[in-house]
């Protein structure tokens, strides 16, 4: 029977992040999922990495994702190194759309903001970012140009966190259901799944979207749920894009060779990975406006990602308040890719006892809007 110091439920980008993190660190881990490692929410991802693009310079998260993604740049190389594994790493900014006078207002004034924090983040008029991305329809509006965003190969960049991990060492047992936690005199040992039981100095559920089945069963409410989200992807016969393009309801992703990634709806409550028709229609309508060219690239596929959120919008990443080794990290929603990094660190500093911020432990701290059984 495997007796890891580490065991971590979910192999998707955020498990996988923690199990490479604390294997480099000489812990003894198994990283278990129910089906294939990297399968679900972090292969239907697109991999940007756009902090600025959608977070406020006061939003709490905004510090961390900014944090996370300067890991990138070295995570890059280090992945390479270790597993052989390029994770497609495009730094060639990022353009916010506005597509009315209300997100105009709104995105000068976020560039303001940024101006005033010394942040790379500038109001570009119309005719500036046509000379820039002469294929887009801009509307008349103008947009945030944010150099420093990008975005990574998200399929690639699981992989690499699990092979790293393995590649240290790290046992991966996928196709492996986790039916309930070890619990002995408040404290937990370990996990039942169908492979049997598996005792562990400590256990760390990562399981996105399937995260809350799991916990409640510890008799705590995190009040996260799933949102269902549907995407595209196209070949174009010559490079349209050099810019992620970002608007609300809309983004589009240039890849390797002419691929063009297009997403997002957004369906909460939802666990069926289907798409549907309308979403599609709706989804080709928005991202044709934005890039006229785009009717003429050739259809690749389509699929379906489950996200997991959180009620305040929040990940949760810290310690369960009333067992003792037991650890939680899920809800990052659709940042799970930009936040991966920095979360595979930041646990395996929690975990270690290592000093943290403390702005960061209030923030992310499974405290804010829990509900344990028969009591708020």
């Amino acid at each position: 029977m495997i007796q890891p110091d580490v065991t971590i439920v979910g192999a998707g980008v955020i498990g996988g992040s923690i199990a490479y993190e604390l294997s480099k660190r000489g812990a003894n881990v198994c990283l278990m999922d129910q089906g294939e490692a990297g399968q679900k929410a972090s292969k239907a991802a697109a991999g940007m990495l756009g902090a600025q693009a959608e977070m406020d310079l006061d939003s709490p998260l905004y510090s961390f994702a900014q944090y996370s993604k300067a890991i990138f740049e070295g995570l890059k190389e280090e992945l390479q190194d270790c597993t052989g594994i390029d994770i497609e790493l495009v730094q060639k900014g990022m353009i916010k759309l506005a597509r009315n006078p209300l997100e105009q207002e709104g995105l000068k004034k976020r560039a303001l903001h940024f101006k005033e924090s010394n942040e790379q983040a500038f109001w570009l008029e119309e005719k500036e970012i046509q000379a820039k991305e002469p294929a887009i329809q801009t509307g008349g509006m103008g947009g945030l140009w944010i150099p420093g965003d990008g975005h990574v190969n998200p399929s690639a960049l699981s992989t690499a966190f699990v092979q790293g991990a393995v590649s240290n060492g790290a046992a991966l047992l996928d196709y492996t259901q986790v039916y309930s936690l070890i619990v002995e005199n408040g404290k937990v040992n370990g996990v039942m799944t169908s492979a049997g039981p598996i005792k562990s100095n400590h256990v760390i559920v990562a399981g996105g979207a399937w995260s809350e089945e799991l916990l409640q069963k510890t008799g705590i409410q995190l009040n996260t749920y799933p949102v269902k989200g549907e995407c595209f992807s196209v070949f174009a016969k010559q490079q349209l894009l050099q810019s992620t393009l970002f608007t609300e309801g809309c983004y589009i992703v240039p890849k390797k060779a002419g691929r063009l990634l297009i997403g997002a709806t957004e369906t909460p409550h939802s666990f069926n990975e289907r798409v549907q028709v309308k979403g599609m229609m709706s989804l080709m309508e928005r991202a044709a406006g934005l890039l006229p060219a785009l009717k003429e690239a050739s259809f690749e596929k389509s699929w379906a990602g489950i996200r997991p959120q959180t009620a305040d919008g929040l990940p949760y990443m810290s310690r369960h308040r009333n067992l003792n080794d037991l650890w939680i990290a899920t809800g990052h929603y659709r940042n799970g890719i930009l936040l991966s990094a920095g979360t595979g660190v930041y646990m395996a500093d929690l975990l270690e006892g290592r000093e943290v911020r403390e702005d960061w432990l209030q923030t992310f701290s499974m405290e804010r809007q829990i509900s344990y059984a028969g009591r708020e």
